[in-house]
């Protein structure tokens, strides 16, 4: 995560120059369909911090969290609440949240380590809270481009679910990247409901 972060930490304002702005409240919204109004959601891994202030402006309680300094302060400022500095294997949280959004954030993690944040994630979740996350579509894992990813199938999640058995899947779908320039890049999306 180290090498992932001080990535991040460099190329912050050209991440958010190409991610903040983009339309993505189909997707918001299908998250947003399985939570009561006014719920509280962690926003896990928030970078520029667009996805916490569409929560907040729909009337939703919103905690946001990221593990890169510069995007702690890029999206404080830009939600105006105050973003944590958190790495996802420190969720210590129990039942405080009705639905985690974990938006192309927790990709970063290795497999192994996936299994213990996405168990973490669940004694973090209230009874029957709602999960939304988001891998680039393969099996590839590893470095690349200066970041590490965990790349996702329909196949490979449904196996890493079976070793950790605390989430039933709502949805599962394949989307196309939504940034400009990017659309030959495949998504798999899916929203889990803890058991």
């Amino acid at each position: 995560m180290d090498d992932t972060l001080q990535y991040y930490d460099q190329h912050a304002k050209a991440y958010v120059d190409s991610t903040r702005d983009v339309e993505f409240s189909q997707t918001q919204e299908r998250f947003l369909q399985y939570l009561e109004p006014g719920a509280r959601i962690l926003d896990f891994g928030c970078g520029s911090g667009r996805d916490t202030k569409y929560f907040r402006n729909r009337g939703f309680q919103v905690e946001a969290v990221d593990g890169s300094a510069e995007f702690v302060r890029i999206a404080s400022e830009y939600t105006g609440i105050n973003v944590r500095r958190m790495l996802f294997q420190d969720l210590d949280e129990v039942e405080r949240y009705d639905g985690i959004w974990a938006c192309s954030s927790i990709l970063h993690l290795p497999c192994a380590e996936l299994e213990v944040v996405l168990g973490k994630m669940a004694r973090a979740l209230r009874r029957r809270g709602i999960v939304y996350t988001s891998f680039k579509y393969g099996t590839e894992e590893g470095e690349r481009s200066g970041r590490y990813f965990t790349n996702m199938t329909e196949a490979k999640m449904a196996g890493l679910l079976e070793r950790i058995p605390v989430y039933d899947v709502e949805e599962m779908w394949v989307t196309f990247d939504v940034r400009p320039g990017r659309g030959d890049e495949r998504w798999l999306n899916m929203i889990l409901r803890k058991r």
